[in-house]
C-alpha cells in the first residue's frame, strides 16, 4: 500500500495488542454483549506436525470472519482453538528421526519413544498456531487444547469406558484394512487409486490328474491362502466340476471347487480363487461356505510357512519371484495388462491389505440416533446437498475400527488378567490387581485409539465434559456446556465429512443427547488458477504464508472470502491477490482524501446528518449492511465480501467522494460513513480497517479501544435521498454519453438540459451543483419538461439529457460517422454474402462459420449505434 502503511509491521503489532488485551476471549467484548446471545465454533484442530496450507487458510479465514462478526454483534463468543496429536503422522516423524540416528523405536522401547514424541510435540505444536496468528485469526487462545492434554485424556477414557460397558465397543477377529507399516485403518483412511497392474492366468490342476481349470487373479502372492476355487452355480461350463478337488500350484494342498453366485461369469475365465483371509469379498464367501481362513503373511507383510519356498519374502516383493516360478513350472498361461483400483494408506501411501486381525470396534448402531436427528433437520448443512453425501455414507456404515498398532496416542484403557482371562475397561491410568481373581499378573492393551476417536469428542470434551477438575476455570468453565453446546456452527473442508464431522455427530448425540452443531458449513477445495489441484510435483502450490508476507494477511483473507461461493472450488492466483491489493489501496486513498479536507471524524452513531449527500451515503451503507448481514447469516461469504467491495469502491469512492467535490460540507458526514464501513469490512480485513478507523478518529490502538469490539453496523433503513441521487448520477452519466457523441468526452460545456419528471423545484436546485460539477457543465444547467430542438440527446433510465448544438460545428463529426457507416455497410455485405453462399456454408468448418456469424452480428450492432448517432445529429 502506498504512503506509509506497512502491513507486516502493523499486523504484527496490532495482533499482539489484541491478544494481550484478551479481546479474543469470551469476555473480550463484554461491554457490548447482549443477554442470552451465545456463539460457539470449534477450530478443526490442526496436526502438531503440520504446516499451514491454503486449505487451512480458507477454513480459518471463514471461521474468523464469522467469529469477528458475531463478537461485534454482541454475542458471547467462543472460538475454541487446539491441536491434534495426529497418531500416525507424528509417530512416523519421530520414527524417521530415530532411523536418522541409527536406531529404532523397538530398540529404545515404548517409554523412551513416548518421551521423544512428547518432546517433538512441544517443539512443533507452536509452529502451526504461530502461523495462524500470522493470518490474523482470533480464537480464545487462553483455552487452547491438545487432544492428549490431561483433561482430554480423561474425557477419552470416560467415553471409551461408557461405550464399552454398554457393549457398543467390542473386540474381535475381523477383516480390517491393514497397512504393514501403520497397522489397522478405518475404511475412510484408505485411498483407492487406479493402478496399472497385471491379470495373471494360472493353471490349477485337478487332484486326480484329469485336467485343470484356469484361474485369473491380480494377486498371485496370496494364492497360498486359497481354501477353495469357485464358479457360478449357473455356469454351464463348470457345473460338472462343482465338488471336484484341485491342487494348488507348487503345493500339495488340495481344495474343492465350490459354487457361489458372487462369481461374475463374464469376467476373466469365470473361475475364481477364494482367499478368505486376504480379500473382503472372499471373507464373506468363506463365512458362507465354512471355509478355512489361512493367513499367509505376518503384520509386516512377510510371507510365512504357508508360502513354502517363498517364506520370508515381503508380499509385494515376492510377486515377481512367485510368477517366475509359476512360469518355469508351466502353471502360468498368460499375463495381461489390467487397470484396477488399489487401496493405499492415506498417510504413508503403502498398499493396504485386507487382513484378519483382532481389533477394537465401535458398533455402527452408535450412529443410529444421530442419523435420524440429522435427517429430521436438527442440523443443517450448507450447501444443503451435503446431506445426500452424509446419508450415502451412513447408510452403508460398518463398525468403526478404532484400535491402532501405534505407541503414540491414547492407549486403549482395557486391562487383561493373564491368570483368569478377565478383561475390563478402567478410568484409571493403571491397574495392578485383577478385580475378579485378585491376581497381580495384569497388563494393559498395547494398542492406541484411532486419532479420530478423540477428535470426535472435540465439540464437548473441550467444554469440560469428562475432564474432571483438570484445568477448571482456566481451559474451560463449569457453565460452558450449558452456554456453548450445541456449537452454533462448524466450518471445515468437505473432505473430512466422514473422518470427523459424522463421527462428532454420532458421539455428540450419544453423550450429550443433542447433535453437536446447529449448522455445518462445508467448503470446497482451493485449486490453482487453471482449476488444477495444488501439489508440489506440479509446482503450483500457493503458500499462504508467502502470500501474507508478499501482500498482507488482509489481502489474502479478502481474496479467499470473495472467492468462497458455496459448493464451488476456489481458483486461486496471484492475479486475484493483486486485484484485491488495489482494493486495499482504494481504502487508503479514500481515507487520505477525506483527511485532506478534515483531520478527524466522529462516529456515525449519534451524528445528526444534515447534508443530502451524507444522508444518501448513509442510506447506501444501510442497504449494504442489510445485504452483508443476510449473506453472513447464510454463510455466503463471497456475497458478503462482494457487497462490501461494491459499496466502498463503486458507491462510496467512485460516487460519494466525487460528489463531495460539489459539496465540501458533506465531507465530515462521509468520513463518519466511511468509518462505519470499516466496521462492516473489519471481519474480512481486520488490520487495515483497525488502522484506518483510528486514523480517521484521531486515535491510536496503543491507547484506545479496538474496532473489533465496537458494535457491528445494524441500521438497514432506506432514506428518500436515494431517489434524488439516483437521478443526479443518471443525469451525470447521460450528459457524459451525450458529450461523447459530439467528440467532447472530457471537455467542459457551457450548457445542458435535463428532462425529469416528479421532482420539486427545490430538489432540482439542490441537484444542480452535483450534476454541473461532475458533468463539467460550466455556465448553466436547465431542467425542462419538453424535448429540446437543435440538441444532441441521450436517454437514461430516469431522465433525458440534451446538449445544444447551435455553437458546435457538427460537420466533421457527421463526416466521421458517415465514413464509419459506409465501412460497416461493406463489412456487413461481405459477411452476409459468404453466409448466404450455400457452397461456402456447406464446406467451411463450423468454427469459421461461428466466427463469421459473430462478426456479422457485431457489425450490425455497431451500424445501428452509428445510425442512431447520425440521426440524432442530423435531426
Amino acid at each position: 500500500m502506498s504512503n506509509g502503511y506497512n502491513p507486516q509491521e502493523i499486523e504484527n503489532r496490532y495482533y499482539k495488542i489484541w491478544e494481550d488485551r484478551k479481546y479474543f476471549e469470551i469476555d473480550g467484548n463484554k461491554e457490548i454483549q447482549k443477554e442470552n446471545k451465545n456463539f460457539a465454533i470449534m477450530m478443526p484442530p490442526p496436526n502438531v506436525t503440520g504446516r499451514l496450507h491454503i486449505g487451512h487458510a480458507l477454513t480459518f479465514t471463514l471461521q474468523d470472519i464469522i467469529t469477528r462478526y458475531k463478537r461485534m454483534d454482541g454475542y458471547k463468543t467462543l472460538w475454541q482453538p487446539g491441536t491434534d496429536h495426529a497418531g500416525i503422522a507424528t509417530q512416523n516423524v519421530v520414527e524417521k528421526q530415530l532411523l536418522a540416528e541409527g536406531t529404532t523405536k523397538e530398540e529404545i522401547g515404548r517409554e523412551a519413544f513416548l518421551e521423544r514424541a512428547w518432546a517433538w510435540k512441544e517443539e512443533s505444536a507452536g509452529i502451526m498456531t504461530d502461523q495462524l496468528r500470522k493470518m490474523g485469526v482470533s480464537p480464545a487462545w487462553e483455552r487452547e487444547r491438545f487432544t492428549m492434554d490431561e483433561g482430554l485424556q480423561k474425557s477419552v477414557k470416560e467415553a471409551f469406558v461408557h461405550l464399552y460397558n454398554k457393549g457398543l465397543i467390542v473386540r474381535g477377529n475381523y477383516m480390517v484394512n491393514w497397512c504393514t507399516h501403520d497397522g489397522a485403518l478405518s475404511d475412510i483412511e484408505v485411498e483407492h487409486e487406479d493402478t496399472d497392474g497385471k491379470f495373471y492366468h494360472i493353471i490349477y490342476p485337478f487332484a486326480d490328474g484329469s485336467g485343470h481349470v484356469e484361474v485369473a487373479t491380480t494377486r498371485p502372492e496370496t494364492y497360498f491362502g486359497d481354501t477353495a476355487v469357485m464358479v457360478h452355480p449357473e455356469d454351464e461350463r463348470y457345473k460338472a466340476l462343482i465338488g471336484k478337488k484341485i491342487k494348488l500350484p507348487l503345493l500339495d494342498r488340495e481344495v474343492s471347487i465350490i459354487a457361489d453366485e458372487h462369481v461374475d461369469m463374464e469376467f476373466g475365465t469365470g473361475v475364481v480363487k477364494v482367499t478368505p483371509a486376504h480379500d473382503q469379498n472372499d471373507y464373506e464367501v468363506g463365512k458362507r461356505h465354512d471355509l478355512e481362513f489361512i493367513t499367509v503373511f505376518d503384520e509386516k507383510g512377510i510371507l510365512n510357512d504357508y508360502a513354502g519356498e517363498f517364506k520370508g519374502l515381503e508380499r509385494l516383493e515376492a510377486r515377481d519371484v512367485i510368477v517366475k516360478r509359476l512360469e518355469e513350472e508351466g502353471f502360468m498361461v498368460k499375463i495381461e495388462d489390467h487397470k484396477h483400483q488399489v487401496g493405499h494408506c492415506y498417510r504413508c501411501k503403502n498398499v493396504v491389505e485386507p487382513y484378519i486381525s483382532k481389533q477394537w470396534f465401535v458398533r455402527n448402531e452408535v450412529a443410529d440416533s444421530s442419523i435420524k436427528k440429522t435427517n429430521n433437520g436438527e442440523a443443517k448443512f450448507f450447501p444443503p446437498h451435503w446431506i445426500n453425501s452424509y446419508n450415502s455414507w451412513m447408510g452403508d456404515l460398518r463398525d468403526w475400527c478404532i484400535s491402532r498398532q501405534l505407541w503414540w496416542g491414547h492407549q486403549i484403557p482395557v486391562f487383561y488378567c493373564d491368570d483368569c482371562d478377565h478383561e475390563w475397561a478402567s478410568l484409571e491410568d493403571s491397574e495392578d490387581v485383577c478385580p475378579k481373581c485378585a491376581s497381580k499378573n495384569v497388563r494393559q492393551d498395547p494398542d492406541v485409539l484411532d486419532t479420530w476417536f478423540s477428535s470426535a469428542l472435540w465439540p464437548f470434551s473441550t467444554l469440560g465434559w469428562g475432564n474432571g477438575d483438570t484445568e477448571m476455570d482456566k481451559l474451560f468453565k463449569s457453565e460452558d456446556l450449558k452456554e456453548f453446546y450445541p456449537n452454533a456452527l462448524l466450518i471445515t473442508g468437505f473432505d473430512i465429512l466422514f473422518f470427523w464431522v459424522a463421527r462428532m455427530m454420532m458421539m455428540g448425540e450419544s453423550f450429550m443427547g443433542e447433535l453437536p452443531f446447529n449448522h455445518i458449513y462445508l467448503h470446497a477445495l482451493v485449486r490453482d488458477e487453471n482449476g488444477q489441484k495444488m501439489s508440489k510435483s506440479k509446482g503450483n502450490v500457493i503458500d499462504p504464508l508467502d502470500m501474507v508476507n508478499k501482500y498482507s494477511a488482509d489481502i489474502l483473507r479478502f481474496t479467499l472470502a470473495i472467492s468462497a461461493a458455496q459448493g464451488r472450488d476456489i481458483r486461486m492466483s496471484e492475479e486475484k491477490l493483486q486485484l484485491n491489493r488495489n482494493f486495499t489501496n482504494k481504502l487508503y486513498n479514500a481515507s487520505k482524501y477525506l483527511q485532506m479536507n478534515v483531520d478527524t471524524f466522529p462516529d456515525l452513531a449519534g451524528l445528526c446528518l444534515k447534508t443530502d449527500l451524507g444522508k444518501y451515503m448513509a442510506s447506501r451503507l444501510n442497504q449494504a449492511t442489510k445485504e452483508v448481514r443476510e449473506a453472513l447469516d447464510e454463510y455466503k461469504f463471497n456475497d458478503a465480501a462482494t457487497v462490501i467491495y461494491r459499496f466502498i469502491w463503486n458507491e462510496f469512492c467512485d460516487w460519494g467522494i466525487e460528489l463531495s467535490k460539489a459539496d465540501k460540507g458533506a465531507i465530515v458526514e462521509l468520513g463518519a460513513v466511511f468509518k462505519e464501513s470499516m466496521k462492516l469490512l473489519h471481519p474480512f480485513m481486520p488490520f487495515v480497517t483497525e488502522y484506518l478507523y483510528h486514523e480517521l478518529s484521531g486515535t491510536n490502538l496503543d491507547s484506545d479501544e479496538s474496532i473489533m469490539i465496537k458494535e457491528y453496523p445494524y441500521k438497514t433503513k432506506r432514506r428518500k435521498e436515494e431517489d434524488k441521487f439516483e437521478i443526479i448520477m443518471d443525469a451525470i452519466v447521460s450528459i457524459r454519453r451525450a458529450k461523447v457523441l459530439v467528440d467532447m468526452a472530457n471537455q467542459k460545456i457551457d450548457k445542458a438540459y435535463v428532462k425529469v419528471d416528479g421532482m420539486s423545484d427545490e430538489d432540482k436546485e439542490t441537484m444542480k451543483p452535483f450534476i454541473m460539477k461532475l458533468a463539467k457543465v460550466e455556465k448553466e444547467l436547465i431542467f425542462t419538461d419538453s424535448k429540446i430542438e437543435d440538441a444532441v440527446s441521450d436517454i437514461a433510465d430516469k431522465c433525458e439529457t440534451f446538449i445544444p448544438t447551435d455553437s458546435i460545428d457538427l460537420t466533421p463529426i457527421i463526416n466521421k460517422l458517415t465514413k464509419q457507416n459506409e465501412k460497416l455497410d461493406k463489412e456487413i455485405g461481405k459477411l452476409s454474402g459468404m453466409l448466404n453462399n450455400e457452397k461456402f456454408v456447406a464446406n467451411a468448418p463450423e468454427d469459421v462459420l461461428a466466427k463469421n456469424r459473430e462478426q456479422l452480428a457485431d457489425a450490425e450492432a455497431k451500424k445501428a449505434k452509428v445510425e442512431e448517432q447520425l440521426n440524432s445529429l442530423q435531426a
